[in-house]
This record gives structure tokens, sequence and C-alpha cells, in this order.
């Protein structure tokens, strides 16, 4: 490290800002299973108060960042308010805050990676083998597991989403719902105004269906809650979302008590 250091201080009076870049992006690199692009910048000036470990701000854009294996973001964005951090840290390879900082936040994400996350098993864990009595009701007592699930974005923050549901000995039962998206308490992703729309199952199914499609809408209302999904160190909350065509859009914050040491 001291090595590059010297090769920072021979390129001019940004080696500061130029080490932090490097150390910020191999930090937040293995944060995520895969990046297609990742860039980092600090932004201070003067440049001198990065030795007192006063920084402006840390900026960091991504395209195609895989988190957990499973979730891809097909853009993720932040830059945080003034950090305070302990210099010579950085001269060893790593980032550390001296005190919390808060960030602001975009992430856009595919209408196809949405519907790969729902493969995931961390999702799969909670839509399949159902016990609950409103499901076994249905069943004859076979636990039950929603499958084959497809998602698409619609206007004005609406979704349609299609499923099996498989009922054991008593067979396979399509299920398809219209819903509004929409945030509680900054860190929950609900699933508003669940419709049933029987355009798209067989008449003989309407009833079981409709039962089923409620069920299925207070299970996604108990699946997505951000707490589940901090990283190491970050308290993350949605402001806002908005579907874009076939990107849906989350605009938020983070509390940031220290740099992630793991994704």
């Amino acid at each position: 490290m001291i090595g590059g250091l010297t090769s920072f201080q021979d390129k001019g009076s940004d080696w500061g800002e130029n080490l932090l870049n490097n150390v910020a992006s191999n930090t937040l690199r293995h944060l995520f299973t895969r990046c297609d692009e990742l860039e980092v910048k600090v932004n201070c000036h003067p440049a001198s108060k990065l030795l007192q470990g006063s920084i402006d701000s840390f900026n960091m854009s991504g395209k195609g960042l895989v988190i957990r294996k499973a979730f891809r973001t097909e853009e993720m964005w932040f830059e945080t308010d003034a950090v305070a951090i302990d210099f010579s840290s950085a001269l060893k390879g790593a980032i550390a805050l001296k005190q919390p900082t808060q960030a602001i936040a975009q992430v856009k994400l595919l209408e196809e990676d949405i519907n790969q996350a729902f493969k995931a098993e961390l999702v799969r864990k909670r839509l399949e083998n159902l016990t609950a009595p409103t499901l076994t009701e249905l069943s004859g007592g076979d636990p039950v597991s929603f499958t084959d699930i497809s998602l698409t974005l619609l206007p004005n923050n609406q979704i349609q989403l299609d499923a099996n549901a498989d009922l054991g000995q008593n067979g396979v039962i399509p299920v398809s719902l219209i819903c509004t998206l929409g945030v509680e308490r900054r860190r929950r992703l609900l699933y508003k105004d669940v419709t049933f729309q029987p355009d798209n199952v067989p008449q003989e199914h309407h009833a079981t269906s409709e039962k089923l499609t409620q069920v299925l809408g207070e299970i996604l209302n108990n699946m997505v809650d951000l707490d589940r999904f901090d990283l190491d160190g970050v308290k993350m909350r949605i402001n806002r979302l908005e579907t874009q065509g076939k990107t849906l859009l989350f605009s938020g914050y983070a509390q940031i008590n220290h740099v992630p040491r793991k994704g």
C-alpha cells in the first residue's frame, strides 16, 4: 500500500482523492456478487481537508449489481452527506467512519430481474409448502405452494401478478391479481387494493382462485421488509417508488453507521 501511496503522490496533489476512490471502489465491489459497472467518486474541496479526514461527499453509481447471488439491480446510485473518516485507515486499504452519516439513493429494477428474484430460495421459501388454515382448507389439508410467478409492471404504480397454486390432492389452480404498489413506514413494500382478475382464470376455478388471490396478497405484504435486507452497518428506507414502462424506480435514503464489511 505504501508503494501505491507513493505512486499517487507522484501524480500530483489529487493523490488523496485517487487513493480514497480506489479503496472505496474495492470495498463496495465486495458487497456485490457481480458488478457490470461500478464507479466511486470522492468530493472534497479543498483537497487538503482529506488529511484531516473531512470529505464533502461520496458518490457511487453502478450498473448490473447483483446482491446475495440472486437479486439484480439494473442501476444503483447514492451520494452521502459530509463524511468524517479516519484517513489513516485508507492507507491500510479500508474506510473507517468517525461518525454515522446519511446518503440519498436511487435504485432501478427491471421487470425481468424482479421475476428472476421470485425464483430465489430466500423468496421461494416464503411461498412454498405453506400450512396456514386459510390455505389447507382449500387443499384438503395438504401444504400449498405458489409457483410459476410472473409479474408485469403497469402504469400508475400498478402490477399484475399471475401464479399457480399447487393444492396437492386438489390440483393446481391459476391465480391472477392486479394491485397497487405502496410503501409503509418507509421500509415495507405494500401490495394495496389486491383485485382478482377472473379473465385469466377458467370459470370453474373462479371461487377458489379468488380466495387464493387474497391469501397471496397477504403473503406478499409480509414479504418485503427492508430491515431483513439491510447491509451490515446500513439501514435503508424508501421515500418513493414509481413504475416506468418495464422498470421500477425506488428513491430513498440510508443511515450509514459504518462502511459495510459484507453484503
